[in-house]
């Protein structure tokens, strides 16, 4: 490795011990702004769904941490580094990155569209943490309350904004890559990160599921006796809707039963019943579904 190789390397443990002694998790990344450390599982020939529970480096944001003895074994371990990653959406700041990119032209509307955001929903972005990209794009550091978790994602807020929040990273001030280095705004090296805006916050952050209490034993009478009803041909499709009804609801599960027993009576057995009902659940609640039905309902 050359001196400056070295020095570049030194100094991005330096970078990433300081962002860690203020509480955020970081981790080695490459030149390429990438986690500089492969996979331990890569040649395993199957999906690996650990997160670092096996105990060894190179799990991407996984990694990341605040500890200092922690911090320099992951650079030891890939002394190639030139740089860091700043986890989001961990804990104590629930870092959330707004990511103004710059256009192919070298100017960006971002900044503008970001403004118009800001006027149409009445928040301001507060003085905080923002870092120049070498292209002269924009971070800026947010922090959000715990317990919410902001997605990330390209574009979705507007052309040109990206979102880094739980499960990504943000390439830390100090970070040298293939393109140029990161380094603080001017007037930025003595902020912390301030509050995401709540109007912003309810921009970015999913909606929560509302709260549905338990129901009622009378509830869901009407969808057995539709399911009753079916002929010959519309069982499995009336099971289906009747199901879906009855999650969307909030009592599914307490219908289940007798909506299996409807099913039955009709002339489905008890396990095309119970496939049907199951792929129900796993539709409502957003999930994908499974393999026993998984083309969906048949008549």
């Amino acid at each position: 490795m050359a001196i400056t190789d070295r020095q570049t390397a030194t100094l991005a443990l330096a970078h990433a011990l300081s962002a860690a002694e203020h509480g955020l998790p970081v981790i080695p990344l490459s030149a390429t702004k990438l986690p500089a450390l492969r996979s331990p599982h890569r040649d395993e020939g199957r999906p690996v769904s650990c997160r670092g529970a096996c105990g060894l480096p190179g799990h991407g944001v996984h990694d990341a941490t605040t500890n200092p003895a922690a911090v320099r074994a992951l650079f030891a371990a890939a002394p190639w580094a030139t740089g860091y990653g700043i986890a989001c959406g961990r804990a104590p700041h629930h870092l959330i990155g707004v990511d103004l990119d710059i256009d192919a032209t070298g100017r960006s509307d971002s900044a503008a569209a970001l403004q118009q955001l800001a006027l149409h929903h009445l928040f301001t972005i507060p003085p905080t943490v923002t870092v120049i990209t070498p292209s002269g794009g924009r971070h800026i550091w947010l922090t959000g309350p715990s317990g919410v978790a902001v997605p990330n994602s390209a574009g979705r807020l507007a052309p040109g904004i990206d979102i880094r929040g739980a499960g990504g990273y943000l390439v830390g001030p100090g970070s040298v890559t293939t393109r140029g280095a990161y380094r603080l705004a001017p007037g930025a090296a003595d902020l912390l990160p301030a509050p995401c805006p709540r109007a912003l916050l309810r921009l970015l952050a999913p909606p929560a599921r509302p709260h549905r209490p338990p129901g009622r034993p009378d509830q869901g009478r009407g969808l057995v006796r539709f399911v009753l009803a079916a002929r010959e041909g519309q069982r499995n499709t009336r099971l289906f809707w009747a199901a879906c009804r009855a999650y969307e609801h909030g009592f599914g599960d307490a219908l289940a039963a007798a909506l299996t027993r409807a099913a039955v009576r009709t002339g489905l057995t008890e396990q095309e019943a119970r496939a049907t009902i199951a792929s129900a659940a796993r539709l409502t609640s957003g999930r994908p579904p499974g393999p026993e039905n998984a083309a969906g309902p048949s008549a």
